[in-house]
């Protein structure tokens, strides 16, 4: 058995987590000779009790670690230990990395420059599309995008980098094997491709009320600094904006309505000292002592030639989305030339139809 596999094993066996392996490995050398060790002595290392001994005296009878390496070797996924140059540096600094990381893709050296997305799964109209233009800038810029694969901020957050063709990682609170929810299957291959799926759990292990913030200090500990996208004041997002300010990572929250309750989470952060943001430009300019440059000028795309009044629809869009008899009476054109206009406008591929005749900026 090599390192590797022992590492594997301790990871799948019961009441033994990161702080107590981090002893174990002190006290024993290496992940094999703690497998091989009795009872008597695994309890003599400080913090190691009754269940984690036996946990591990007995590991050969209640884990299937064969079975475990073929079911690595069938997804196609790999492990990474703290040994492997693919384990995230910064994941390493905070008080409890994981024993092992599983990975469908592959971890760079470039994703240290990355800034976590979070939010609620029940979100707004306006979340979402906050949350994909700010993953996409951010992402063109050559951030990393890490998020929960979850639905709602989670989803547009890798929407956005996708979109940007960056680099985006989803952070699992599952076995990798496992997908939820399941419409994010497509999602999680095409992050997969580019940029990684990540989890610390083995095959198999679903979901509950401890795997969730258990994997939300990955998406901390991996960044540079955790955005909040809507969030109300009980939202999981904030034990992982609360474990970035633990991490002495900066901690971002986009306003909302203030009578949202959605928004609640953000508000209460901004409060206490988040930094409040409205754009990519606010992240960057924060992050500017960390990752020098990222405020440098990109060359400005060229612009589809607009008419004055698609101009004057489009400019009327700046701000917020707006429902078609609000843009025909601020921008004081008939309905019929609203339509077509509107209609020039999404074929350019500048405004976007929402369900109830809601048009919005691309």
């Amino acid at each position: 058995m090599n390192s590797k596999e022992a590492l594997i094993a301790l990871n799948m066996a019961e009441h033994v987590g990161p702080i107590r392996v981090r002893r174990l490995l002190e006290y024993f050398g290496d992940a094999a000779s703690v497998l091989r060790a009795s009872r008597e002595k695994l309890m003599s290392v400080k913090g190691i009790g009754a269940e984690a001994a036996d946990s591990i005296a007995q590991w050969e009878s209640r884990i299937d670690l064969k079975g475990e390496l073929k079911r690595i070797a069938d997804f196609g996924c790999h492990v990474i230990s703290q040994e492997d140059g693919e384990y995230p540096d910064l994941l390493k600094e905070i008080y409890d990395p994981p024993i092992v990381l599983y990975v469908k893709g592959e971890l760079r050296k470039e994703d240290q420059r990355g800034i976590a997305m979070v939010g609620s799964r029940l979100t707004t109209l306006y979340g979402i599309e906050s949350a994909k233009k700010i993953a996409h800038d951010l992402s063109a810029r050559g951030i990393t995008i890490v998020s929960g694969g979850a639905r709602g901020i989670d989803t547009a957050a890798h929407q956005g980098a996708l979109k940007a063709r960056g680099r985006t990682v989803a952070v699992l609170g599952t076995g990798i094997n496992l997908v939820a929810p399941s419409e994010n299957a497509r999602l999680l291959s095409e992050i997969a491709a580019n940029g990684a799926v990540v989890t610390q759990f083995p095959f198999n292990r679903k979901g509950d009320r401890q795997s969730f913030p258990i994997r939300n200090r990955i998406v901390a500990g991996m960044t540079l600094g955790t955005i909040v996208i809507e969030a109300n004041a009980s939202s999981g997002a904030l034990i992982t904006a609360n474990m970035a300010a633990d991490y002495s990572r900066q901690v971002f929250a986009m306003p909302g309505r203030i009578d949202s309750p959605r928004s609640k989470g953000c508000h209460d952060l901004i409060k206490k000292g988040a930094a409040l943001i409205d754009s990519a430009d606010d992240v960057l300019a924060e992050l500017q002592l960390e990752l020098p440059g990222l405020l440098e000028e990109d060359e400005p795309s060229p612009a589809p030639d607009l008419s004055a009044n698609e101009q004057r629809i489009y400019d009327t869009l700046e701000a917020e989305e707006l429902g078609m008899d609000e843009i025909i009476l601020r921008t004081d054109l008939n309905s019929a030339t609203v339509s077509v206009l509107l209609l020039n406008l999404e074929m350019k591929g500048l405004v976007r139809q929402m369900p109830g005749r809601i048009f919005l900026r691309s």
